[in-house]
């Protein structure tokens, strides 16, 4: 097999992140239509990612907001967004960048993405300095709590996936 110069791959993940960037684009302009919600996970220490510290020690790794009912200041730009969320009655603002996507889901239609983020993107072993913030999305938190109270459960991006 021939070696791909193109890296199709990298464009065909760029192009799907295009596809969130244009959806909350739309929703910062008119909000959620219809039905529409989404399920947005995302790497928590890719650079870029701006959350509380409190977050981060919660969701070292990932974390999926739920971008529904109760959000606030949502903006959009080519690069990432920004959200306010509240987790445990404390209102936070999550700043993250599309490159730290993993996945993004609409339960009312049932489409979903799962991205790739590039090994470089991520880097574990970075901690916020004190006093910094670390990244992470409030929605992901808010909506774990409506899901515990409701017996809601999260479920895998791969469960609606047709085989």
């Amino acid at each position: 097999m021939a070696q791909d110069h193109i890296r199709y791959d990298v464009l065909t993940q760029d192009a799907l992140r295009g596809v969130v960037r244009k959806v909350l684009g739309e929703v910062e302009k008119a909000g959620l239509p219809g039905d529409h919600h989404f399920f947005i996970s995302f790497a928590t220490r890719a650079p870029g990612v701006r959350i509380s510290k409190k977050l981060l020690d919660q969701y070292q790794e990932e974390m999926t907001i739920v971008i529904q009912n109760q959000y606030h200041d949502l903006k959009t730009s080519e690069t990432g967004f920004e959200i306010g969320l509240s987790f445990d009655g404390v209102a936070e603002l999550l700043v993250i960048p599309f490159s730290a996507l993993k996945g993004f889901f609409d339960p009312s239609v049932e489409f979903g993405m799962q991205f790739e983020p590039a090994q470089s993107d991520i880097t574990p072993e970075e901690e916020p300095e004190a006093g910094e913030e670390a990244s992470a999305d409030k929605d992901e938190k808010a909506d774990e709590e409506s899901k515990e109270e409701t017996g809601e459960k999260v479920v895998s991006l791969d469960s609606f996936r047709k085989k």
